[in-house]
């Protein structure tokens, strides 16, 4: 055998070897059929495995059908971002939850080494790829890899990955931003996203301290909140899911909103605004449920004009073939069109959305519906059981005054608040109303100046409100002075009419 005496003799050495193995490589590929190939790579691999004192365990980020992201590969993230931080050289950077302070996790493709109990094990980043020649867009799967020496197999199994998971909930609880989700119209690429739902980070302000409501209310719908997060264990025993539906029903600008806002605040929960009308189909909008994470309020705004959900069953008109052969071929599209772009959802996806076998997918759920016409719902959209808690926002009361006058102009008490509390006893203002009117518009506008203008308000809305009645009142004594008018014609006419006769 001949030893190369140099290094250039060394590199063209190593060069033919390597060009040897890859025409080599080519031969096998081009010529050699995939079952061959992939027989003796699976059984060489059982046969370096003897040799290969490592075990790699791998936690991809969707799992099955990618309908949900994993749980698991969510905990090593947050896990990672920690000792990631400390020593790999390639880094993301995220904001965290005070919107002040950057989370750092590995890069793709980034190797990092822990260390537990005197055991080192390694991690590494990284993605699979879609195939070039799908004709599918698709994205690429990520997914951690752990590598550890087999004599540590009890240790990394039974405790490690335990101590990861804990360690990692707890990371993602301190650095969670919340968020508010919104779904984007269905089409027919959507499936080959990771997810349904688009966001942004929630940053709501309202609370119950400034929510417009009569106290003893307030703290009713608090409690109810409260207990239902508390709950699991008693959810569990009773056999249900763990959610609950609230509907909030009132008049526009009585705080519907604002109270969802103010409840999300209070639990700490993500928000889900799921627009009704860009969801396909029923299937599409089980999927958009399954996607939504525990500790969420799912909310369907307006839900009486969302979709053909209310009591009266619409049906199609009947057409004659003769109406059906005059439509032109451009109508009969326009049409067609329509029925590819509109919403399929029904009435009864809608009722197994809220209580049916996939709502028990995940737990810790409020589902919350809003309407300004309660009375136009179907009554098996809102029973009990579904709707659990029927919460109506009304017209601006005293108390609910009160509140917003600490909040818009800091006062507690004013002269101006007799006159404010009687005119408010014989008149109707929504909360949104009187805000208005609390709103200083200028820096010149001291808190009696806005007082003042809501007296105003208050004034003009009574004076509108007596005219109304006025104008009902008189449309109503027309009307009955019409209709005696008319029986009195018709009497007339019938004892004119044996006189006829007997001619």
């Amino acid at each position: 055998m001949i030893v190369p005496q140099t290094m250039t003799e060394m590199w063209a050495t190593m060069g033919s070897t390597i060009a040897s193995f890859m025409f080599i490589s080519a031969i096998i590929h081009q010529y050699c059929p995939y079952e061959v190939r992939l027989y003796f790579g699976k059984y060489t691999q059982r046969i370096m495995s003897f040799f290969y004192p490592y075990i790699k365990i791998s936690i991809h980020e969707y799992a099955g059908d990618r309908l949900k992201r994993s749980e698991a590969y969510a905990a090593v993230e947050a896990y990672l971002s920690i000792n990631s931080s400390k020593c790999a050289k390639r880094l993301k950077a995220e904001m965290a939850k005070d919107c002040s302070n950057l989370v750092l996790s590995m890069d793709e493709y980034e190797r990092v080494k822990d260390e537990f109990q005197g055991i080192q094990v390694w991690w590494v980043s990284s993605k699979v790829m879609p195939p070039l020649q799908s004709m599918y867009p698709q994205q690429e799967r990520r997914y951690y890899r752990l590598t550890f020496h087999k004599r540590y197999r009890g240790v990394i199994s039974e405790v490690y990955l335990k101590h990861v998971m804990q360690q990692g909930k707890e990371i993602r609880v301190r650095n969670r931003q919340r968020k508010l989700y919104t779904n984007g119209s269905g089409n027919k690429w959507q499936i080959y996203k990771q997810t349904m739902w688009n966001h942004i980070v929630f940053e709501h302000p309202a609370t119950f301290e400034t929510l417009a409501m009569e106290p003893a209310k307030k703290q009713e719908i608090i409690e109810d909140l409260v207990t239902f997060s508390k709950s699991k264990d008693f959810y569990a025993r009773i056999g249900k899911a763990w959610k609950r539906g609230y509907l909030l029903y009132g008049p526009p600008g009585t705080g519907k909103s604002t109270m969802i806002a103010a409840m999300a605040n209070l639990l700490n929960y993500d928000v889900y605004d799921l627009e009704l009308t860009a969801v396909k189909d029923n299937t599409e909008l089980r999927t958009l449920l399954i996607e939504t994470t525990n500790k969420s309020i799912i909310v369907i705004e307006d839900i009486d004009c969302s979709l053909e959900l209310t009591g009266q069953r619409n049906k199609k008109e009947e057409k004659s073939p003769d109406e059906d052969k005059e439509k032109s071929e451009k109508e009969t599209g326009k049409e067609h069109h329509k029925e590819e772009t509109s919403s399929k959802v029904t009435l009864s996806g809608l009722l197994n959305f809220i209580d049916g076998i996939w709502s028990a997918s995940g737990g810790e759920r409020l589902i919350v519906f809003t309407t300004n016409y309660v009375e136009k719902l179907d009554p098996a959209l809102i029973r009990r059981g579904r709707m659990d808690k029927h919460i109506e926002l009304s017209y601006c009361s005293f108390e609910a005054f009160k509140v917003l006058s600490r909040n818009y102009l800091r006062l507690g008490a004013h002269p101006l608040f007799d006159k404010i509390e009687s005119l408010m006893k014989e008149t109707k203002i929504t909360p949104a109303d009187v805000a208005e009117s609390l709103m200083p518009k200028s820096p010149l506008d001291d808190a009696e100046k806005c007082l003042s203008r809501l007296i105003q308000a208050l004034e003009e809305a009574k004076e509108a409100e007596e005219a109304t009645e006025k104008a009902d009142k008189d449309a109503s004594r027309q009307n009955a002075q019409a209709a005696t008018k008319a029986a009195e014609g018709r009497a007339r006419e019938d004892a004119a009419q044996p006189q006829e006769n007997s001619h």
